[in-house]
């Protein structure tokens, strides 16, 4: 079963290319629940912390692409060394107007200053591409690469917290901006993995990688895969306090992130026949119909089986919407585009947990799970245009 991924480190560069990747791609879901730990701990409102972790969010999901054009122009080198810098400063500058009580105005100016950061996920996809565009290893690549996502979101959260807590509110921010520093100088310093830049320098005048019909429909796939998840994130906390157990949480949580993981390793491991289109549209369809029982959980236990099996299929789906991108994008365009579908993942997470978030205060914890239920009629909507958009492109 691991005979795929092994046979993806016979390459010379892709064990310190993946392990950098690993290290840049931490604060993706350390900086987030770092600044509400931080905030809400000194200050005590979780109104600020919350606006504030999601102006980053939106910042990052605005900037990253962005970001991304400059690097498919200039190549990573070039660029995401400067902005893994800028991105650091401004974490730390939002650390230390929260250790020194400054005002409103400059914590959201650093929030929204820290998120102009480069996309590790989409820099390490492009580097995997360049060395196998063509051979069915790429698919196992970007399984792999997606595990690490996950399993970044595993270990990322707990380590932030408890960091803040056991040293002072602004050390899971601080840790997450010196990984983000390391990860990517280590990243950008790997030159034979780097993907060339001819094709950019060629055509700099190329408009946004979002008007090509697939990237856009990724894009909004994402958002509404990543308002599944952060809904489930916020309910789950919601329904642990409801219950009178809110440790159960964590338990909850992490059964979504391994059988998410899981699956996905799974999935990458074998070589499938069946077009990338196809297999993006049962994706699509099974996560929406597995999101469905969410709503008739009556304890935390049932929460934990029904999460189980939603995100059985979560990690797969994610699979299958980069490879469609890297299949229909031109080579210098790949790391934009890849880039919308990290940002529509950030926009989604931000924007899921904001209204269920609402509506748990109006209605109660499993209401909130209609957020996760829309998004998923959303996605099994967009599952019907998959197979055309190749052809569009």
């Amino acid at each position: 079963m691991a005979g795929q991924y092994r046979t993806l480190f016979q390459e010379p560069g892709t064990k310190p290319l993946t392990a950098a990747g690993l290290v840049a791609r931490m604060p993706l879901s350390m900086v987030g629940i770092g600044v509400i730990t931080m905030v809400s701990s000194t200050t005590g409102s979780y109104a600020l912390a919350g606006a504030l972790a999601a102006s980053y969010a939106v910042s990052a999901a605005i900037a990253g692409p962005q970001v991304a054009r400059f690097v498919d122009r200039f190549g990573q080198r070039r660029v995401i060394p400067f902005v893994a810098a800028f991105s650091a400063v401004a974490i730390a500058l939002l650390a230390l107007t929260s250790a020194s009580g400054g005002p409103e105005w400059l914590l959201f100016t650093t929030a929204i200053l820290a998120g102009i950061a480069p996309s590790a996920p989409a820099l390490v996809r492009a580097r995997w591409t360049h060395l196998l565009r063509g051979t069915p290893r790429l698919h196992a690549a970007y399984a792999w690469e997606t595990v690490l996502d996950e399993a970044s979101f595993i270990l990322g959260p707990p380590l932030s917290i408890g960091l803040s807590v056991a040293l002072f509110p602004q050390a899971g921010p601080l840790v997450a901006g010196a990984f983000l520093l390391v990860g990517v100088l280590w990243l950008a310093g790997q030159r034979h993995t780097e993907p060339p830049v001819r094709a950019a320098l060629q055509s700099s005048r190329r408009s946004s990688a979002l008007r090509e019909p697939t990237v856009a429909l990724v894009a909004v796939v994402m958002v509404a895969l990543g308002a599944i998840i952060g809904t489930i994130d916020v309910v789950s906390v919601a329904f642990a306090e409801q219950e009178g157990a809110p440790v159960a949480a964590s338990i909850v949580l992490s059964v979504y992130a391994i059988s998410s993981c899981a699956a996905g390793f799974l999935f990458g491991s074998r070589e499938w026949k069946t077009p990338t289109p196809r297999l993006l549209r049962l994706g699509l369809l099974a996560t929406a119909v597995t999101v469905l029982p969410l709503l008739w959980v009556p304890t935390i236990a049932a929460l934990c089986v029904a999460v189980f099996v939603s995100g059985i299929f979560f990690a797969p789906t994610m699979i299958m919407a980069a490879k469609l991108i890297e299949e229909v994008v031109p080579e210098d365009a790949l790391t934009e585009s890849l880039t919308w579908s990290t940002a529509g993942l950030g926009f989604g997470t931000a924007l899921g947990p904001a209204i269920a978030g609402s509506i748990i205060d109006a209605h109660g914890a499993t209401d909130g799970f209609w957020v996760a239920i829309v998004a998923a009629a959303l996605l099994a909507g967009l599952s019907f245009t998959v197979a055309d958009a190749r052809q569009r492109t």
